[in-house]
């Protein structure tokens, strides 16, 4: 899996889906945001880590009974134990939350073991009692049925699909209050820088139009004194 740095993981804490999404349009990328999910709790933290990836057929009943969870080596069961400390573990549930992806206890699991976060197209059970974990958590919306009842675990860290977002394994994941995003794990440093220069420059204009300025020639910085008024800010702000 490509190494995040610790660099790259802190800046990105501080950056908007938003922002992120604006960057990689400007190379081309159009689909890089995860469709329809929702964080468990408006309090938790930014999400950023590394994508390790569980991906869910069709579930064929003579092959998805109960007793399958005794197997260690289950896809879903394994994927909980495997992802990778500071990992973020994305779910390709086929967008279909009639099922939960998984629930409390797997996902308390995660936190426990140092992973970053989890990411579902589909949906969690028990997702109170995951919004009370104060761990980043996305779904589409709370389901109680077990995830065999519809979903079988087939592969873990392979390319999904999750949301209409293609996730490959090692790609960058930024969650915050909008959604998730994914960055190509061969941009995440990039971007990353990009983005941050960004963030100064929106927070600069966000205070000018709270002070009553105009956004003509201040955003997009057209008018040569904006970039000078912008020296200015960021020298005062150790930005």
């Amino acid at each position: 899996m490509p190494h995040l740095s610790d660099t790259t993981r802190n800046k990105l804490t501080t950056i908007s889906t938003a922002t992120v999404a604006t960057a990689l349009y400007k190379r081309g990328f159009r689909i890089q945001c995860i469709q329809n999910v929702h964080p468990l709790s408006p309090d938790q933290p930014t999400l950023v880590g590394e994508a390790f990836t569980l991906r869910y057929i069709p579930a064929r009943e003579d092959l998805n009974k109960l007793d399958v969870f005794r197997d260690r080596s289950h896809p879903q069961r394994k994927a909980i134990e495997d992802c990778p400390v500071g990992a973020v573990l994305v779910i390709d549930s086929r967008k279909d939350a009639r099922a939960a992806s998984a629930g409390a206890i797997l996902v308390t699991r995660l936190m426990k073991r140092g992973c970053a976060g989890v990411v579902t197209d589909g949906g969690f059970r028990d997702s109170a009692e995951i919004a009370r974990l104060g761990f980043p958590a996305y779904h589409q919306r709370p389901s109680a049925p077990t995830n065999l009842t519809l979903h079988q675990a087939i592969e873990i860290n392979g390319p999904i699909a999750c949301g209409d977002a293609p996730v490959f394994p090692g790609d960058v994941i930024l969650g915050d209050g909008d959604g998730v995003i994914v960055i190509p794990a061969h941009l995440a440093d990039e971007i990353a820088e990009e983005t941050f220069e960004m963030t100064a420059f929106e927070d600069f204009v966000a205070e000018e139009v709270h002070k009553g300025r105009s956004i003509v020639g201040l955003y997009p910085a057209t008018d040569e004194q904006t970039l000078k008024d912008f020296a200015v800010w960021r020298k005062a702000n150790g930005r």
